[in-house]
């Protein structure tokens, strides 16, 4: 019976999806014009691409709680400080972009893995609440570390790119190049994270480690070790969003902080713990976002994401790709 709701409840929602995403149905069937559905795609595609920056901070978040159950409340200033290391590599030191970008990834890594081994490491072991207040306190911190930095502070700065200043025209169709970056960018990094996962050594201690890290002790894997490269991993990728969305929302201090409360929402709703589920995630809550700004009144754009997660946990309270964890006692 539970079985037979559930998957009514999922055809409704499915009806739901496929109403808000009708337009091209309209426009097939004559019943919208091709502009209307230019200016619907238009805001596909902002979506998608802010989607995607979403979909990497809430992998970043994902990747630490598969491995160590810690909810990192600061991930959206780690992706800052990668914002910050590519402005100051890139533009102050003038190493050229590709150069530069690739120094504040690998400094947004060492982050992560300074974070987990001075920050992270401590508490390990001590009650959830005191970890997340950990996190929290640790994102402040690092918001007013970086505005007293010499150079850094609390001003506003941009950060030019190869793709800056250009469109891509696909018919009547205009993509700014920062956006299809973002999105190609976005596609390489997940496909290299799952070859990394699934065919490398490391990958696989890692997913061992997050698994069951008594089993993967006993294999003869270095879990401390490994729970540090996972920090690091996660801030990599949290820096290699930061550097995506630099140029289109420009480097400023409080940049992670709107981020992180879209992320989060992005990996409830693709399920907690599930790698696949924040991408999924991401890009439903950018797409429900963009959408919304531009169809719906004003003020439902900043609750758009709530709704859509609201709604899905009413009818699969796991998330999307989040599996039910039955514990005998």
């Amino acid at each position: 019976m539970d079985r037979v709701l559930g998957r009514i409840w999922w055809l409704l929602a499915a009806s739901a999806v496929i109403a808000f995403l009708s337009p091209p149905f309209l426009w097939l069937f004559g019943i919208m014009d091709g502009a209307g559905l230019t200016l619907y795609l238009q805001q596909v595609v902002s979506g998608t691409a802010n989607g995607c920056v979403y979909a990497l901070v809430a992998l970043g978040i994902v990747l630490i709680y598969k491995a160590t159950e810690t909810i990192n409340f600061a991930q959206g200033e780690l992706m800052m400080v990668g914002a910050f290391l590519a402005f100051t590599f890139i533009t102050m030191y003038g190493f050229g972009f590709w150069i530069g970008a690739a120094m504040a990834v690998a400094g947004g890594v060492l982050f992560g893995m300074a974070t987990d081994r001075a920050i992270i490491r401590p508490v390990v072991g001590q009650p959830v609440f005191a970890i997340v207040m950990v996190t929290l306190g640790f994102g402040f911190v690092v918001r007013a570390v970086v505005s007293m930095i010499p150079g850094w502070g609390t001003d506003t700065y941009a950060l030019a790119t190869p793709f800056s200043g250009a469109d891509l025209r696909l018919g009547a169709l205009v993509v700014s190049q920062d956006y299809a970056a973002i999105i190609v960018s976005t596609v390489v990094l997940v496909a290299f994270l799952f070859v990394f996962f699934r065919y490398t050594r490391l990958g696989v201690a890692m997913e061992a480690s997050s698994e069951n890290q008594l089993a993967a002790y006993y294999m003869g894997i270095p879990v401390k070790r490994v729970y540090t490269l996972i920090w690091g991993l996660s801030a990599g990728v949290a820096a290699f969003a930061g550097l995506l969305l630099a140029p289109v929302t420009f480097i400023h201090t409080q940049m992670g902080f709107g981020v992180v409360f879209k992320a989060f929402p992005a990996a409830i709703l693709g399920g907690f713990g599930s790698i696949p589920g924040a991408i999924v995630g991401g890009l439903i809550i950018g797409i429900v976002e963009a959408l919304a700004g531009f169809y719906l009144p004003e003020g439902f754009k900043d609750v758009a994401a709530y709704v859509v997660l609201l709604v899905v946990l009413l009818l699969k309270p796991e998330g999307i790709f989040g599996r039910v964890v039955v514990k005998k006692v």
